[in-house]
This record gives structure tokens, sequence and C-alpha cells, in this order.
């Protein structure tokens, strides 16, 4: 299928940005990643990320050999098990680069692998995915929060602006958690469906039906994030946008 895309990363409010993106159309892979642990590890722990999912997507388009671990879940497809992997692998590589001022940090992820006219949907942490078919908007990650996971079990909670802990995350690479492992989904992909990958800096800031109005029209990454910004963001931002075409 072909695509057509859009991306933006910036420090917005903050004094240096520890999100980090990659958009690789010829290896079908599409990846935002939100660091964390201060200024130097947030910014290294995203970028272990991103190298990680990109040199592993790089191995598979060579026909390199590659070892699954030993927990595929042989109830999934393939593909999401190879996702799942690309994922797991990053995990290791921040824990074992979790050394001196470098050991509080970690990384959220949230990626697209395309796969003829399917996406694999994948995230760990607080970055989304959401999609827009039609007139539609559809959230298709769950926040890996404690708000979430209250609202999850039917507690009675406050809207997340009035959360004490709204920025609590339960799930993040390179952090040892009850949970480290990736959501997956396997999605049809239409001709006209626009994506959305995006940090927090966006999320906190503009509800979903904001972001539905802003991805009416032209691919622009630049006018999501500049709205995000104006809503009064206090994070970095990050927007990464894809829509079919063909």
């Amino acid at each position: 299928m072909e695509l057509t895309f859009d991306w933006t990363t910036t420090e917005g409010r903050r004094a240096s940005n520890e999100d980090a993106c990659c958009a690789r159309p010829g290896l079908g892979l599409f990846a935002v990643a939100d660091g964390m642990g201060g200024y130097e590890g947030g910014e290294v722990a995203s970028r272990i990320t991103i190298e990680t999912l990109v040199g592993f997507a790089s191995c598979l388009a060579r026909g390199d050999n590659l070892f699954l671990p030993s927990d595929v879940d042989y109830a999934r497809p393939p593909e999401e098990n190879v996702v799942a992997a690309a994922i797991r692998l990053a995990d290791a590589r921040i824990k074992a680069a979790r050394v001196g001022p470098l050991a509080q940090m970690g990384s959220t992820v949230a990626m697209v692998q395309t796969i003829e006219d399917r996406v694999v949907v994948a995230h760990v942490g607080d970055s989304r995915v959401y999609r827009r078919r039609a007139s539609k908007i559809e959230c298709l990650t769950r926040d890996h929060s404690l708000y979430e996971e209250l609202r999850a079990s039917g507690a009675d909670v406050p809207p997340k602006e009035k959360f004490l802990h709204a920025h609590v995350i339960t799930r993040a690479l390179g952090i040892e958690t009850p949970k480290r492992d990736p959501d997956l989904r396997s999605e049809a992909l239409a001709v006209g469906d626009t994506l959305l990958l995006c940090t927090d800096g966006v999320t906190d800031v503009l509800s979903d039906e904001d972001i539905g109005a802003l991805l009416d029209g032209d691919l622009a990454a630049e006018r999501i994030a500049s709205a995000a910004y104006d809503a009064g963001s206090r994070d970095n931002i990050t927007v990464l946008l894809l829509r079919r075409v063909d």
C-alpha cells in the first residue's frame, strides 16, 4: 500500500526534548517514544528505543537470521510476535544501560508496523495511536497508567485533569513493573485511513474530539503540535501522522 506521512517533535516548554520518533516507510515502521529519568536519561532511553526498533526491522528487511525469545505467544499472529520481540529487545537494551546517571531511565513507546494492507499496533506506557476513518476518531491504545487502570477496574475516578496521580504510568520499557510486555492488535488499514502516533504532550491537553477535528484535511503534524502547545502543554510534543492513499 502507498502511504504518505508527516511528523514533528519539539521540546515545547521543556528545556530539552526527551521524545524521539521515526518514520521509515521502506521498513513499514512508524514509532514514537517518550523518555523519562531526567534530562540525559530520558533522551538516551527514547533514542535506544527508536534505534532498536529500526535496527530490528532493518535486519528483517535484509533477511538476517533472527531468533524470537522463548516466550512467543503462539496464539498470536506471527507478525505480532515479531513486533513484540523488537519491543522486548528495546526493553532489554535500556535495562542494560541503566547505570550511573542513567539508572532511573525508561521510555514509553507507541508503534505501527505495516504488513501488506494491515498494521500491527503496539504500545507500552501512555503514548498513543489514533485512527481516523471517515469522520470517526478512535484511540487504538489504552494508556498503561494508574488512572486508566483504576477506570478499567470500575473505580469512581475524577476527570483526569483533577486526578492527582494522572501521570503515573504502570508500564514502561527498561523499568521493572508487574507487566512489561506491549499490548498488540492487528487492524486493516483502508484507503483514506489516517493514523496518529503521539506522546502525552499532545493528549494531556487535547481531547479525542479535538484530535479528530485536527485530523480533518491534509496531513500536518505541525498543526497538531501547535494546537497542543497553544492549549498549554507543559511537556515535549511529538506527532507522527500517516495515511493510506492507494
